[in-house]
This record gives C-alpha cells, sequence and structure tokens, in this order.
C-alpha cells in the first residue's frame, strides 16, 4: 500500500467517525453486482412515503426516465435537501466535513454506486480517485450518506437494477413546502412572490430555475430562468416538473417552454441530459 492511500484511508477513519461513511474494520466488501450492470441515475429529489411519511429520495433512471423511490434517514433527507437548495451552513455539517477531507486531501469522489440489496437493506459504496493510485478505491457507505455526498461534490450515480426493481411498487409524494427537484440537470423550487419580483418574472404559474447542469447548461436557461411548461402541459409545483419529465414517452425528447430576459424560449433535451459534469467541491471554511 502506498504512503499516500495509507495516509488518506487514516485521516479519513478518523474524521468520518461522525457517521457519514461505515468504515469497515477489515477489507472493505466487494460490489455485490459486476460494475458494468450498474445504471447512471440522477437524483431528483426529496420525498415521502405516501403510505407511511418516511422520507425518501427519489431517484429518475437516465435511460428510461422512471422515477424510482429509495427510503432513507430523516438526518439524510435533510443533508440532501441543503445541498439542492444551496444552504451553505455557518459551519460544515458531517458530510460537508467528508467532502472538505477528501479536497484537502486531493482525493475526487467520483463515483456514488447503490450495488446491492440484502435482508430489506441497502449497501452502497463510495468510488474516490486519490493521486498517485491507478485504480479507483472504494470505500463502503450507506447509500443515503453516499447520496448526501454526491449532490455535494457531482460525482455520477450508479445503481443496481434490483435497487430499481425494489423500489417500483412504492408509492410517493413531493413535500408539503420548499420542494427542490432536479430532472435532465435542471434544479428547480417553488417561485415566491418574492423572487418573482426581485427577478422581473412574468404573473403565471411555473418553477424557477436555481441550478443548471450538463446538456442544458448550454442553453440559454440559467438561475433564475422560470419553467412554465414541459411537453406542452403547464407546470406550477417542483414535483408536475419531476412527473411531466418523467410521463415522456421513451425515447422521445423533452419539450421545455421558459422565460428568460423577458422573453418565452423553447429547448429540447434527451432525457438522459442528467449526467453530471464534474465540478470542484467548495471547502467551507
Amino acid at each position: 500500500m502506498s504512503a499516500s492511500l495509507l495516509t488518506i484511508r487514516r485521516l479519513l477513519a478518523v474524521t468520518l467517525l461522525a457517521g457519514s461513511v461505515a468504515w469497515p474494520s477489515v477489507e472493505a466488501r466487494e460490489l455485490g453486482i459486476d460494475p458494468a450492470e450498474l445504471v447512471p441515475v440522477e437524483l431528483a429529489g426529496v420525498g415521502v412515503s405516501a403510505t407511511a411519511g418516511a422520507p425518501l429520495v427519489l431517484l429518475r433512471h437516465l435511460e428510461t426516465g422512471d422515477v424510482v423511490p429509495i427510503i432513507i434517514g430523516l438526518d439524510q433527507a435533510r443533508a440532501i435537501l441543503m445541498a439542492m437548495h444551496g444552504v451553505e451552513p455557518p459551519r460544515p455539517m458531517t458530510h460537508d466535513l467528508a467532502i472538505n477531507v477528501m479536497t484537502a486531501l486531493g482525493a475526487t469522489l467520483e463515483r456514488v454506486l447503490v450495488d446491492d440489496l440484502v435482508d430489506n437493506t441497502f449497501l452502497g459504496m463510495l468510488e474516490l480517485r486519490v493521486p498517485g493510485e491507478d485504480a479507483p478505491i472504494r470505500v463502503d457507505s450507506r447509500p443515503s450518506d453516499a447520496l448526501a455526498l454526491a449532490v455535494r461534490s457531482g460525482a455520477s450515480i450508479h445503481v443496481a437494477p434490483s435497487v430499481l426493481i425494489a423500489g417500483e411498487d412504492l408509492d410517493y409524494e413531493g413535500l408539503a413546502d420548499r420542494q427542490v427537484v432536479t430532472a435532465l440537470g435542471i434544479t428547480v423550487v417553488e417561485a415566491g412572490q418574492d423572487e418573482r419580483q426581485a427577478l422581473d418574472l412574468p404573473e403565471r404559474p411555473g418553477v424557477l430555475v436555481r441550478r443548471v447542469v450538463g446538456a442544458a447548461s448550454r442553453s440559454d436557461i440559467e438561475p433564475g430562468s422560470l419553467i412554465f411548461e414541459v411537453n406542452g402541459d403547464a407546470i406550477a409545483t417542483p414535483m408536475q416538473f419531476l412527473e411531466a419529465v418523467r410521463e415522456t414517452e421513451r425515447g422521445a425528447k423533452v419539450q421545455i417552454r421558459y422565460w428568460h430576459e423577458g422573453e418565452e424560449h423553447e429547448l429540447e433535451l434527451d432525457q438522459g441530459a442528467g449526467a453530471p459534469e464534474r465540478r470542484e467541491p467548495v471547502i467551507s471554511a
């Protein structure tokens, strides 16, 4: 084992005892599936179980457009929501700390894997790129923590088909307030009256764009734009935006109409447009 890898493992083991990563006392477990069989997904948002009210993370299949929920803890749901809303705490929270440690040591979180389902428990891994190491380093993790790290770092997310199948019959609904959703690389929130006035947006139903990554970022749509229509259907809430994208016929492009700088614009995106592009994480002071 190289000196750099040994140092990183020792420091991460000490720093992440707060609970972000389940650090193994022995050699990390093997992936539960051939990496080639993992499916790319987009973290679409946080919802709740329609029957039990438990928090869920919503994953959007980049090839089919299907949205699949998996149950997560309340703390992890809050951490994901904070990152999606762009909230920066005055001091680093646990997941921010993990990203800061990785960045300070030169390691990059490249992929988050949800690779297995054993005894009704989802299993996950972090895939780190470490300077001086030819192969990526995999660290066992709870999927909910791994996803909270992915939304902060821009790491891609890949899941086993068994994970997608397990959530197919789980009914979900949006949060009662402060909804935030990502689809096609576009993160949207509710368009409040204060934001409408500050941005001089029209008085029509729509959702406010908070962040844009991937293929969508190469268009005119940007933070502050107002999306009011998807595939000809009016959009008034973030969850309606997600559902309209999900209901797009497989293989068809998603048609988006939005308001930008005083004019209406149209945008066509492939359903796989949510694949993230790497961005450098910001180290919290």
